[in-house]
Parts: C-alpha cells; structure tokens; sequence
C-alpha cells in the first residue's frame, strides 16, 4: 500500500469498558484539565479549521491499531519504527499541538492527565468548534507501552460496502454504526491520488464535478487535497450525506454508501435528519473511545506524549559487609596450650570428627 493511500476509519466497540472510564476522572486529581485542553483547541481552530478533520483521523487511527492508547504519538528510534511512520499514518498531523497541550497540563498537573485522553478530549472540542454535538467524554485511559509500525494492517478506500462491512463487523460495528462513523468524512480531505481512478467516466460520479476535479487533479507532479463534502467541508453536519445522494461523493466507499441497497436507507435518513445525525455520531465517538483501552495499573501516564517514560532501573543490593577479625595478641600467642587429662592414650571420638 503506497504511502499516500487513504485509509478507513476501522472503529472497535467494546461497551462494557465505559464501565472503566468516568466522566470527571480528572476532578480531584487536575481539576482544569479539561479548560486547558479546550483553550489550545480552540487556539488552533481560530487559526486552521481542519484541525477538526485531523484530530478525528488521529484518534481514530490510534483507537484502531493497538486501541485507545495513545500509540500512534510515539516517535521512532533507530531501534523501532513506531505506528506515526507506517504508511497509513503519513499523513496524519497536529502532533504538535498535542504536545502543546501535554506541555501545558504537565505544568499545572504533573504526570496526571494521559496522552490517551489529551487526544480523545482534544477531537471532542474540535467537532464542538465545527458545529458537531457536544458529546460528554468518560475519561481515565492510560498510555500504551508498545508502538510498532508492523501493527498498522488499515484497508483503503477502494473496498465496497459488504468488504468494509465484514472488518467493521469483526469490531462488533452495526450496519448504521458504520455509516455513522464514516460520516466523520464530512470534514475530511482526499488527495486526487486516491480517487483519481473515479474521474475517468465514473457514472457514480456528478460529471460536473469530475470535471471539476479533473482541473485540480490535472498536474501530475503534484497531489492536491480536495474536500470530501463539497457542500460545508468545515463542518461537521449532515452535508455529507446529502451530496452523496446528489452523486457527489469523492472517495468510493463513500459514493457507495447511497449506492449499496444495505446502506442507501441511512445515508438517505441522515440526509434528512441533521440533528439525529449528530446525536448518534456523538454516541459512536464514545464507543469507539472506549476501544482496548489501558486503566487502573494499567500503561502509563507519559510525561512526553513523543516517547515512553524511562524505566526504573533495578536496585543492585550492597555486597554484604565482612565482619572483620581482630588478630591473635601477644599474649594469646605465647599462652601455652594444656594438654588434656586424661590416661595418654588417645580419644577416638574426637579424632572421627
């Protein structure tokens, strides 16, 4: 798979692990963690509104390969290649503000406040800021200890509806959980590299629109971004549902969510329905939040979200001390030894010993 192909959005849901997590874990321990999460969000989003889009492809990256965890933040050594520089996450950005954000909570709330939860709390706010539902996010993840290139096994954006749907179902996904949650596509991006195949006489697509992308796509040195909605590419609603059904979608699977006779019923419902949309986009964040997620024990709580904490180093024990042995004096030296009583001949029993 070419490092710049696009992946889908392969979402674990494991229910019973919110049990684990709770809103307001950060209360007694880092009281504004949240606030403070929120503040450099929204920094970032005043200043480039595709935050929102990159956070979401983050943590769903991350939530994928090892769960939750927070992985996918781990900088390679010369001894691991680490999940950022698989080819599926070459394109995944804002690593920085992450760290930003990690700097900052570092300072008001030493080693309390997980990478796991930065990412997962950080998406949240951007989705808000783009108009998306305020879902409420259980907290209380911890960092993962592995990061391995080798583990980023993601599928590309040429599968059909029954193809993704067998992977989504493997994660104990429904039918409509999956088109919700690629519904996250309506503030993504798509290189032309990965639908250029699509521009060639595709009835599936608006042939205004072909040919639109065509003139952007035209140069083949380079390979621009366009948006995945074409209606509000900055905002996270029910937009991107519509323009699949006016054939307007730019990546395959998408396009084929309305096209497919399983899934052209969601993808009209939520076309029609904004606000049930982001209802139950809201639900499936959380969910897929909560995918093989480290607690308690559990992980760690990195002090740089970039590298593992160090390990403790064994304690080696002292040699034990040798008790030290005075020598003989003079006296005992020249004391003549008694020679023992007895009738001079000699006793067995202490020569057997």
């Amino acid at each position: 798979m070419g490092m710049k192909s696009s992946f889908l959005l392969i979402l674990f849901i494991v229910p019973a692990v919110l049990a684990d997590l709770r809103v307001g874990f950060y209360k007694p321990t880092c009281p504004d963690a949240e606030s403070i999460i929120f503040r450099a969000v929204q920094k970032r989003f005043n200043a480039d509104k595709s935050v929102t889009a990159a956070l979401l492809r983050m943590h769903f990256h991350d939530c994928f390969v090892r769960g939750c965890d927070a992985s996918i933040l781990i900088d390679s050594t010369t001894q691991n290649q680490a999940e950022k520089d698989a080819g599926p996450n070459q394109t995944v950005r804002e690593y920085e503000l992450i760290d930003e954000i990690k700097k900052a909570l570092e300072a008001k709330c030493p080693s309390k406040v997980s990478c796991a939860d930065i990412i997962t709390v950080a998406t949240r706010d951007a989705v808000v800021l783009a108009g998306g539902p305020n879902y409420t996010v259980p907290t209380g993840r911890r960092d993962g200890l592995v990061s391995r290139a080798g583990d980023v096994n993601l599928p590309g954006p040429q599968v059909d509806v029954s193809q993704a749907f067998r992977i989504f179902r493997a994660k104990g996904l429904t039918l409509e959980e999956m088109v919700i949650l690629l519904g996250a596509h309506t503030v993504g991006v798509a290189h032309c590299s990965f639908f250029s195949e699509r521009l060639q006489n595709d009835p599936s697509m608006d042939a205004n629109l072909a040919a639109n992308l065509s003139n952007v796509c035209a140069n083949p040195n380079t390979d621009p971004t366009v948006l995945l909605d074409q209606g509000t590419g900055f905002v996270v609603d029910n937009e991107f549902y519509k323009q699949l059904l006016l054939k307007r979608g730019i990546m395959h699977i998408d396009q084929e969510l309305a096209i497919d006779s399983s899934t052209s019923g969601f993808v009209s419902r939520f076309a029609r329905d904004g606000n049930g949309f982001k209802q139950s986009f809201g639900n499936a964040m959380v969910k897929m939040g909560s995918v093989g997620v480290l607690i308690g024990n559990g992980g760690e709580v990195r002090k740089n979200c970039r590298v593992f904490n160090p390990k403790n180093k064994p304690t080696v024990p002292s040699p034990p001390k040798k008790d030290k042995v005075s020598p003989p004096s003079k006296k005992a030296k020249n004391k003549k030894q008694k020679k023992p009583k007895g009738n001079g001949k000699k006793n067995k029993k202490t020569r057997a010993l």
